[in-house]
């Protein structure tokens, strides 16, 4: 029951916000009444929270999943950025959530959990020590803050998703086929490898390209 009602209360407030979100159709939408809703989980803040701290826990196990500690620091960074995008553009309601606490709404409930914090250390100290294998190899030529770092991933990622419909009318293009979000993708990967490691975009585009044009090498 505990699980309809966290589901039910993350759609809910990815669509109407914290402000505009319902607890009688959070109820209704789990299949509970409100007194079964609060003893679960609690009144609406605390679903709030729940769910945000839901949210925040699915994609840090994920990411810790992505083994970037053992990649060249390079292809980590490029699996970082991939999967960053992959997973947005996959969680619709994520990015809905993250709009949520643009307005303020999220902070004072997330100073509220006691898990925010540790969940997300491990992540930081992942790409932590990406960076320094990066430094120490002679591949990047900068130790970068691994919180600004990982700001800038997310951000590159979020604008553009979630300002797709404005942007493709401004630039008069489909900024969410297929082509358009490749592209993007690619260039994500070239402009953030080249801030850290001086080689310009360009050359990481060229890059990628003659491993895509390379013939697959078939086993002896």
């Amino acid at each position: 029951m505990r699980l309809r009602i966290l589901e039910a209360a993350k759609q809910e407030f990815a669509t109407h916000g914290l402000a505009g979100a319902r607890v009688d159709r959070i109820a209704a939408n789990a299949g509970a009444n409100k007194r079964m809703l609060y003893y679960h989980v609690g009144k609406k803040d605390d679903l709030y929270l729940a769910v945000l701290e839901g949210a925040y826990e699915k994609i840090r196990v994920e990411e810790r999943g992505l083994d970037l500690e053992h990649l060249d620091p390079p292809k980590a960074i490029e699996r970082l950025i991939d999967f960053t995008w992959n997973y947005f553009i996959r969680n619709p309601e994520f990015l809905a959530l993250l709009n949520t606490g643009k307005s303020g709404a999220g902070a004072p409930h997330l100073k509220r959990s006691t898990q925010v914090k540790s969940m997300h250390s491990p992540f930081v100290e992942m790409i932590r020590t990406v960076i320094r294998r990066g430094v120490e190899s002679g591949v990047s030529r900068w130790r970068s803050d691994p919180v600004q770092l990982y700001i800038s991933i997310a951000a590159l990622c979020f604008f553009y998703l979630s300002n797709s419909a404005t942007l493709s009318v401004i630039f008069g293009r489909d900024l969410l086929t297929k082509e358009a979000k490749d592209e993007r993708l690619d260039h994500m990967v070239a402009l953030v490898l080249a801030a850290l490691t001086g080689k310009s975009a360009a050359a990481f585009a060229k890059d990628k390209a003659a491993r895509v044009r390379a013939p697959v090498q078939q086993p002896s």
